[in-house]
């Protein structure tokens, strides 16, 4: 028999279920709750309860329609408590500050960008956006000591152990640990995941991928990185780093990469490189903003450029949709809505995974856009925002 710290261990985890599917699917009833948790009714009624008595879900005077359409009764609806206080997220990429203050079922109340390098100075970063979180606080008229949690997107690989940014990809940022430093100036908990990982929550919860058990969010932007869904949960691997598709070595001889390897996925088909490749054919400057749009006019070289990319990109996604076997394939970042590279990745998966894996994969444009980390940094919020303190 389990032990009873064993016990409590398992109900633990069966109440991260249960909320988990809650925030992604929205209101549910016991019946529904138990075949989307696998768990059993008996089980789902005792989690249930206790959770209405600690107040973290409620039952909705909206009873919803009876299951599947049928006749009778409509069942009554399990639905997160919004609870009191508030979360931030923040989302640092390498030329923005993005910061929102969301109620804890995530609804954003307010939220601000700046333009800032953050890259080259860390401790700056942090400052700016300590400063951000406050004063959107107190603009939403909420006092910033009701912040209950803090999400925090860095765009670099983290490293769970140290709770660090990989040394030699954010120069600014040697010896800092993100969270820490954050939590030191707001006074309130603070949890970082990468800039991939939350991409793929947040379409997950809220986006393209919703609904999909498994599933794999790639943002191509300066760099490349994957986030992984694996049976409706995000996967993070032992140190925080799974996913890193864009140090797969792809030539030997290859350029030497930020990471220190040569030859990296990213050092041929990340967007600078990319830019760097069309501009020399192009009178006016090339952001990829503006080779999107090219692309959708048809532009022969910027097409011909990108779906070459797409193919390579799709060569090392093959591979990762054969250990994995996902539903989607997400693309987001700054190129992530060109068709001619998501037609070069799905030309590459279709060519290089086992056909049952490349049948059962979709290959989509990311829904969220740019504020798709974002939203992920409030996710990730609002869920350590319900485990027990």
């Amino acid at each position: 028999m389990p032990s009873g710290s064993s016990l409590e261990r398992l109900r633990a985890a069966n109440r991260r279920a249960l909320l988990a599917l809650l925030d992604t699917e929205g209101p549910l009833s016991r019946a529904d709750l138990a075949r989307g948790t696998g768990l059993s009714r008996t089980t789902i009624s005792g989690l249930v309860t206790d959770l209405v008595a600690a107040g973290q879900v409620v039952e909705t005077t909206d009873k919803g329609r009876p299951h599947k359409g049928g006749s009778g009764r409509p069942p009554m609806l399990i639905a997160l408590s919004p609870g009191s206080g508030t979360v931030v997220g923040v989302d640092l990429g390498h030329r923005h500050l993005r910061v929102a203050l969301a109620d804890r079922t995530g609804t954003v109340l307010a939220e601000e960008t700046e333009t800032i390098d953050v890259d080259e100075d860390g401790t700056a970063a942090l400052d700016r956006a300590a400063a951000a979180a406050r004063r959107i606080a107190h603009a939403a008229g909420k006092d910033a000591a009701r912040v209950h949690m803090v999400g925090m997107c860095v765009p670099a690989p983290f490293d769970r152990r140290s709770a660090r940014i990989r040394t030699g990809i954010l120069r600014g940022w040697r010896d800092l640990s993100p969270g820490e430093e954050l939590a030191r100036r707001l006074g309130v908990p603070v949890h970082v995941d990468n800039d991939a990982n939350l991409g793929a929550l947040a379409e997950h919860t809220r986006g393209a991928s919703h609904g999909s058990a498994h599933a794999i969010y790639v943002k191509i932007a300066s760099g490349i990185g994957a986030g992984i869904v694996l049976g409706g949960r995000l996967h993070r691997g032992a140190t925080g780093q799974a996913g890193e598709i864009g140090h797969v070595q792809v030539g030997e001889d290859g350029a030497i990469c930020r990471c220190g390897n040569r030859g990296c996925l990213e050092t041929v088909a990340a967007a600078p490189r990319l830019l760097a490749v069309l501009q020399p054919a192009y009178d006016e400057p090339l952001t990829a903003t503006r080779v999107r749009e090219l692309d959708a006019e048809g532009d022969a070289g910027v097409r011909r450029v990108l779906s070459d990319a797409g193919r390579t990109i799709g060569r090392a996604l093959a591979d990762l949709c054969n250990s994995l076997n996902p539903e989607v394939i997400v693309l987001g970042g700054s190129l992530g809505a060109s068709a001619s590279l998501r037609e070069g990745i799905r030309a590459a998966v279709d060519r290089y995974a086992q056909p049952d894996t490349a049948d059962a994969v979709r290959v989509v444009a990311a829904q969220l856009g740019d504020r798709a980390e974002l939203v992920g940094a409030v996710a990730l919020a609002v869920a350590r925002s319900r485990e027990p303190s």
